[in-house]
């Protein structure tokens, strides 16, 4: 009888000891949580109290998986980067004498914010230290302690007033978090902060869902530097005055940049005007009265959902694109297959792509007669100054509306109908001013042909052929051939 019992009793043993290891232990050892100090910059350090999110942060780092995403691929396994000025020729010609107008790449993922200033054209970051606002951590310290020559000097040198390990360091912990609770703030009072006094935002009133959103708008805007009477750099501003909480339109701004001759940044060679300039809009497109907007979607939901790392549901910090994860932020609500929902986004980026090579291609066409008009007065010629002078008003506002669909990230899907209107308007304006000036050619004897040559090789081949991305040993796409072959305009544009 004994004997039988000893098998099922060591079983029970056993079992036991097992069963015991799934209990909690009987003595709880308390975790002693790590303190972050005021002003810790290092992300290794916030890593320390919050793993999971440090090592989803990191991820930032780690190339695409190809075929994700049709217009904003950032870079491969193979380090390819893609040339924007190669797949849109007639920014080539529009950005000429300034420092988009030699290179212009798809952006890469967070952790390139800084680095990719590095590895591009001087030219790029030619207005100083301003260029680093959104760049690095150390931005609202730098402001604050070195004022006006932090806006000022030279690009390289306020980075090296930036500790050595952290000269590549792009967004960080510090720049979303206050580091005692972790709770969500705003870092950059000098620009944002100022803006949304300027459009009379009761701070107080903020809830925590706007915040989700205002802490990648501190960055995800476009902005201008106002420049001295020596044109050096001495701020920048957010161009929202006028403007009210979600209802921030494109009109508004080109109306401030236009009046504002502080933010003349550039000179266009093509037609010689000095230019401010616009630079991804998103929220200021996101927030004008879009679907996801109106439903109360802030850039988190879609851009930073739940996920599950073991047992923990966290925001994922590999803050990405919805394509480039699978879809599953839109899943959220959204109860379509993700193959269903992909051909959504795409069909949406189509057409705005469509758009915005029609509106780009016009805009250059008009660009190109302002040239010979410029041309023809060079030569003595008279011009009907009110047939230019309406046709130059024209072309500013063609201009700005392409450039700001150009530069904004979603390919028109943050707010479909408004990128519609848009470059619907920008297209219009280029004809209304094309015609005005084919008037003006005419009244002075000069044959206008029926197709403008643009001259796209030129601009492209007076970037030097992305000499300094070849000493790199940066590889680029040119899925047009246009480095080879002028690109048939009318074919493109019709």
């Amino acid at each position: 009888m004994k004997k039988k019992l000893l098998f099922p009793l060591a079983l029970l043993a056993t079992a036991g000891v097992l069963l015991s290891g799934c209990n909690a232990p009987e003595k709880v050892v308390a975790v002693k949580p790590v303190k972050i100090a005021a002003g810790e910059m290092d992300p290794g350090e916030w890593g320390k109290a919050y793993p999971i999110h440090y090592d989803l942060w990191k991820q930032t780092e780690e190339p695409t998986e190809p075929g994700k995403s049709k217009y904003k691929r950032g870079f491969d396994a193979d380090g390819i980067t893609y040339d924007k000025l190669s797949e849109f020729p007639f920014m080539a010609l529009l950005f000429n004498g300034w420092g988009f107008g030699v290179e212009y790449n798809e952006p890469r993922g967070h952790a390139y914010m800084l680095k990719d200033q590095v590895d591009i054209d001087p030219s790029r970051v030619g207005a100083g230290g301003v260029c680093l606002t959104c760049k690095t951590p150390y931005a609202p310290q730098l402001e604050k302690e070195k004022g006006f020559d932090y806006y000022s000097k030279p690009w390289a040198e306020v980075r090296a007033m930036i500790p050595e390990k952290h000269q590549d360091l792009g967004v960080a912990c510090i720049d979303c978090h206050d580091s005692d609770g972790m709770s969500l703030k705003l870092s950059r009072e000098f620009t944002l902060g100022k803006a949304l006094e300027a459009i009379k935002v009761d701070r107080a009133k903020i809830t925590h869902q706007d915040l989700r959103t205002l802490v990648c708008a501190q960055c995800h805007v476009t902005y201008n530097i106002k420049k001295d009477e020596n044109k050096k750099s001495v701020g920048v501003y957010f161009p929202w005055q006028g403007s009210s909480w979600g209802d921030i339109s494109v009109e508004n701004i080109i109306k401030q940049i236009r009046n504002d001759k502080s933010v003349g940044e550039w000179t266009q060679k093509v037609t010689g005007y000095k230019m401010p300039f616009m630079r991804h809009p998103e929220f200021e497109f996101f927030s004008r009265n879009s679907v996801h907007w109106m439903a109360g979607v802030a850039c988190a939901d879609c851009h930073m959902p739940y996920t599950r790392v073991g047992a923990n549901k966290v925001s994922d910090h590999r803050v990405t694109s919805p394509l480039k994860n699978d879809l599953k932020a839109c899943q959220q609500c959204h109860t379509e297959t993700p193959e269903w929902l992909r051909n959504q986004v795409f069909a949406i980026q189509d057409r705005t792509a469509s758009l915005m090579i029609r509106a780009g291609y016009a805009t250059a066409t008009t660009a190109k007669l302002i040239e010979k008009v410029h041309t023809l007065q060079a030569e003595g010629k008279e011009i009907d100054q009110k047939l230019y002078e309406q046709a130059k008003d024209f072309y500013m506002e063609a201009f700005f509306r392409s450039l700001y669909i150009g530069a904004e990230n979603s390919v028109g899907f943050h707010n479909p109908t408004e990128a519609m209107r848009i470059l619907g308007d920008s297209t219009a304006f280029a004809m209304k001013a094309e015609g005005l000036l084919r008037q003006a050619l005419t009244k002075a004897g000069e044959d206008v042909p029926m197709t403008v040559n643009l001259e796209l090789d030129k601009y492209l081949n007076e970037r030097g052929k992305k000499k300094l991305n070849q000493q790199k040993g940066m590889e680029f796409k040119d899925p047009f051939g246009v480095q080879d072959k002028l690109v048939d305009v009318q074919l493109i544009s019709n």
